[in-house]
């Protein structure tokens, strides 16, 4: 059977361009649809099962990193995962993690003996047995954590110690350690206390960048929560991991991607 991808790019001309750079390097393989977001790019990826997966690193409604960590948990252990190269035209990530043989990487525009190159190593991977769900979590752990700046402290950003949250025309004074756990909540960000559940306008990737990294961690691309309230981790039945809170009576989902953090609880 001939491989099969999936194309996640938002510029409809970069997506275009890659796919007939794909057609010259690489007759056989059977591009199925490009998709234009990173919503439509999870959907298709777990719907149609491709071979390979080219992510766009920055992308509406959801990133390649958050595409490829979403994808993950929807797949259930021993399920062969797709091959994943992310393309982007930012260079951060690839001294940091990719050079690390995390995965693969394209940068924007495309050099043809480089795509040529990522041509060869996709041929070989796919020829070799399958990769299961352990080892995409693995590779993601590495790009992830190597796209994290390392907190507040190494990227000079000041640590925030008080939340400002409006409650109609007063503006309450939260400090950090009395949240539970943050969720984004589509553009805003719920911030979840013992006793209140309030909105504020901070995106939750900028508001992570600010919170003191020992105090608090990501555990879902949607969620940071409060270390200090978490009373115990869970695994159901099928192996996934939710957090029970010292104070609250919900529980929280994390994502294989950050699972390992909890392993000795």
């Amino acid at each position: 059977m001939k491989p099969r991808a999936l194309i996640a790019e938002d510029e409809p001309l970069l997506a275009e361009g890659l796919k007939s750079a794909l057609a010259l390097a690489w007759p056989e393989l059977q591009v199925i649809a490009l998709a234009p977001n990173g919503i439509e790019a999870l959907r298709l990826a777990v719907a149609e099962r491709p071979d390979v997966v080219f992510l766009d690193i920055r992308m509406p409604g959801l990133s390649g990193l958050e595409v490829a960590a979403e994808l993950a948990d929807r797949l259930n252990e021993g399920e062969p995962v797709p091959r994943i190269v992310f393309v982007t035209a930012y260079d951060e990530y690839a001294l940091k993690a990719f050079e690390l043989a995390a995965a693969d990487y394209l940068l924007k525009p495309l050099a043809p003996e480089r795509l040529a190159t990522a041509v060869a190593r996709l041929q070989a991977q796919l020829a070799a047995p399958k990769e299961g769900v352990a080892q995409l979590v693995s590779k993601l752990q590495l790009v992830m954590a190597a796209a994290d700046s390392g907190g507040p402290a190494a990227s000079g950003v000041a640590v925030l110690k008080t939340i400002r949250a409006a409650v109609g025309n007063t503006v309450r004074m939260i400090p950090v350690e009395e949240v539970c756990y943050f969720q984004a909540a589509d553009k805003y960000t719920s911030v979840v206390t013992r006793e209140a559940e309030l909105l504020i306008r901070t995106p939750l990737k900028e508001l992570l960048a600010q919170l003191p990294p020992r105090q608090f961690s990501q555990i879902h691309r949607s969620t940071v929560v409060n270390l200090a309230e978490v009373a115990a981790a869970v695994r159901d039945d099928t192996g996934r991991l939710s957090l029970r809170l010292r104070q609250r009576k919900e529980t929280l989902a994390v994502s294989r991607v950050f699972a390992d953090q909890f392993r000795q609880m």
